[in-house]
């Protein structure tokens, strides 16, 4: 699904492989069926610890005919975090969210990834560089903007050479992380933001500090298992005055919270090792939940001090006395909407009455936070970080949602965001010759490139286009005319597109807009990402799922549900998101629906459909009857992502599923040889953290599977019963898909 490189294709002799880089009761046996299960995976004696390093696969002589070949698109996706040096004016890093760290020499004009093969994640979410040695840098794994397709870090990595090797210097148990600062004159005075895990409680939260460059960490600041560090400034005149600010905030995969009576400001006068609680200062608001805070003390004058607070009478927070005190200068939704996912304040380093605030729009103060006149065109909506360079306030890199953006002129002009970063949600292959590799990209629009040169235009390049729908969809391609297209988006979106033409019509299922509402209130419950399906055996036969299954045979002009409601639907998990403040229901967080779907190759009326919430259902006569087949004994509410009904062998299907925002990273993979009356785990030997997301039968070989996790890309070449790593030259990413072709030319 999050993918930095976007779609990649390996290439054995019989064909090609795509990769799209992407309280309630236990779960028990259904009433009256006979469903066994063998649901404890066997782990061998040599079974890879959850730390250890993936199996190489280099030398191994099967595999030394394959290589993956990136085919783009060469379009940026989310960045959270960006940083640059003073004494080095063309040097700059990103950090994408899934796909590793980014770097520029040349002032922004070619960036090139300094962690691929270096370090077993893509989840970067924090990097900073010492200004004392900018051969010295900095990075954080995970994230805390907390988005529904957020990746798990591990840890805190180091750097002494710019980028070109990494060391991990710990802290791997807090697993995510928000922010990294460096004492301006030292090095080894390291802070990070510690926001522990995303589902759960935990004792690991906090700000940490190392003053030995990562040797050792001390813990400084702590309130309680429900709160983790959210921002951390230092004043770069007196770096023993610092502020930080903690956030009690969730995310489950039904939905998440921001605020609760563990978020709050602090101020440290010690250089971090001892912190003052501010958060009912004079002038903050003295009652009632606080949400997420930015905080940032002025440069040019460290009694000015910058806060944007989450709170019902919140906004932008100005003190002129070092925090004691606080003035609110605004309180514009513009800049506090969708407070989880921004709620980011810079202050300018020259400009003591300038300040910016990054939200859907990039905005900035030259009246100390009264207003904010000045919107700042960037290349990308959605706005997370800006660094400034201390010598000049004209010279900036940018983080959004498309990646980062380098301005030499205050943002007047930015350069381009043409690296291969995107997330992309699901993959579907054209059946074009060769094909177009297609999906939807997280933030932006579906898009299709091709898979080799197609018309005069190299793979890689500018060319692609968009399929209809929006940045989460499928994209199904109609098996009998490969210009029409059928592609969606949250909310039910639902479009067919003809590529010949340009025209798209919108087909939508239900027509109406869930935007605000709670999954429980909806009618019908499209995901963020639901599937569209053809019948392989009927080619003029769609399918979509909300929470039911639906059916079209006139390309989308009429449907017919054809299921009853296939999912648990525990009421637990179909209420209100975004926690006491500020509701956040933008289709992300909608709940208990159908989220994949296999129409059988090899038995015509058979369809196999798994939840999100933890349920599996077959249909053996067209959609007329439909039978609990949901494995027991697995825990509950694991989000089925892949179903995959096997092309040589009726009433055979491979299931993948996972818990990672339940704090369960464990790849559930599972197979099935009789209509789902029992199943059996094949998912021994991986690395006990090694999340499952996508998985495909070989449709020349029987019993070959190909696995996407969230590291890479695993082969089987005995049904399931061993796995081996078909890492190659992949860097380490989540792979959400994966496709197949039997012929590339």
């Amino acid at each position: 699904m999050r993918d930095r490189l976007g779609r990649c294709w390996a290439e054995p002799a019989l064909g090609a492989l795509a990769v799209a880089l992407a309280a309630a009761p236990a779960l028990a046996a259904p009433s009256g069926k006979d469903v066994k299960s063998d649901l404890t995976p066997a782990k061998p004696a040599d079974a890879k610890p959850a730390d250890a390093k993936p199996a190489e696969d280099a030398g191994d002589p099967r595999f030394a005919a394959l290589s993956w070949r990136n085919i783009g698109p060469n379009r940026g996706g989310r960045s959270i975090s960006a940083a640059g040096s003073t004494a080095r004016p063309n040097e700059y890093y990103f950090a994408a969210v899934g796909g590793g760290l980014w770097k520029t020499r040349d002032g922004g004009t070619s960036w090139s990834n300094v962690t691929d093969g270096k370090i077993p994640t893509g989840s970067v979410g924090g990097v900073a560089v010492c200004e004392a040695n900018p051969d010295i840098v900095y990075l954080t794994t995970g994230e805390t903007q907390l988005r529904g397709n957020i990746l798990t870090g591990n840890g805190v990595y180091k750097s002494a050479d710019a980028g070109k090797s990494w060391t991990h210097i710990g802290l791997a148990d807090v697993q995510n992380f928000s922010r990294v600062r460096i004492h301006p004159k030292d090095c080894d005075t390291v802070f990070v933001g510690g926001f522990g895990r995303y589902g759960v409680e935990n004792a690991d939260r906090g700000v940490y500090k190392t003053s030995d460059g990562g040797k050792s960490w001390r813990r400084t600041l702590y309130r309680d298992p429900r709160s983790g560090a959210v921002d951390i400034s230092i004043d770069p005149a007196n770096p023993r005055i610092m502020f930080a600010a903690l956030w009690e905030a969730w995310r489950k995969p039904w939905g998440m919270s921001s605020g609760g009576p563990g978020s709050g400001l602090f101020r440290s006068e010690d250089g971090g090792e001892s912190w003052t609680e501010i958060t009912r200062a004079p002038g903050l608001p003295q009652s009632g939940l606080i949400g997420k805070i930015g905080v940032s003390v002025s440069p040019v004058d460290g009694r000015r001090v910058y806060a944007m607070v989450e709170h019902e009478q919140g906004g932008v927070f100005v003190s002129d006395d070092g925090g004691q005190s606080w003035a609110r200068t605004n309180d514009s939704r513009d800049l506090r909407q969708r407070a989880f996912y921004y709620t980011r304040i810079v202050a300018d380093p020259k400009v003591r009455d300038r300040v910016y605030v990054l939200n859907v729009q990039f905005h900035r103060s030259d009246d100390g936070g009264k207003t904010f006149a000045k919107k700042i065109k960037v290349p990308h909506g959605d706005n997370h970080d800006l660094w400034i360079a201390a010598d000049d306030n004209q010279r900036m890199i940018q983080a959004n949602d498309g990646g980062a953006n380098v301005s030499v002129n205050g943002g007047d002009s930015w350069t381009a965001q043409t690296y291969p970063t995107a997330q992309i949600y699901r993959l579907g292959l054209s059946h074009h010759q060769p094909p177009f590799a297609c999906g939807g990209q997280q933030d932006n629009s579906t898009i299709c490139v091709p898979v080799r040169g197609w018309r005069h235009r190299d793979v890689l390049g500018g060319y692609g286009f968009a399929a209809g729908g929006g940045e989460s969809g499928y994209v199904a391609n109609d098996p009998r005319n490969p210009d029409i297209f059928y592609a969606g988006s949250y909310g039910g979106t639902l479009d067919r597109f003809d590529a010949r033409t340009g025209q798209s019509r919108a087909i939508n299922v239900w027509p109406d807009n869930p935007m605000g509402y709670s999954a429980g209130d909806l009618k019908e419950r499209f995901q963020w990402t639901f599937p569209i399906v053809f019948d392989p055996q009927d080619a003029k036969t769609l399918y979509v799922t909300s929470q039911h299954v639906w059916r079209s045979t006139d390309e989308g002009q009429s449907w017919q549900k054809i299921s009853p409601d296939l999912t648990r639907a525990d009421p637990a998990t179909l209420g209100p998101s975004g926690g006491p403040i500020t509701r956040d229901q933008t289709g992300v967080e909608t709940y208990a629906t159908v989220f994949a779907l296999a129409p059988s190759r090899r038995e015509a009326d058979a369809i196999w459909a798994a939840s999100d919430d933890g349920l599996v259902h077959v249909t053996r006569d067209n959609g007329g009857s439909w039978q609990n087949i949901t494995p027991p004994g697995l825990p509950p509410f694991i989000k089925f992502t892949t179903i995959e009904d096997s092309p040589h062998r009726p009433g055979t299907a491979y299931l993948t599923g996972h818990r990672v925002l339940l704090d369960d990273p464990a790849p559930y993979v599972l197979k099935t040889t009789d209509h789902g009356r029992s199943w059996t785990r094949i998912d021994a030997g991986l690395p006990a953290d090694e999340t499952a997301r996508s998985i495909r039968e070989d449709p020349v070989r029987p019993g070959l599977l190909y696995l996407g996790s969230e590291r890479g890309v695993w082969v089987s070449f005995n049904d399931g019963r061993s796995w081996d790593k078909l890492q190659r030259n992949l860097p380490a990413v989540q792979v959400s898909d994966l496709g197949w072709r039997a012929t590339i030319w």
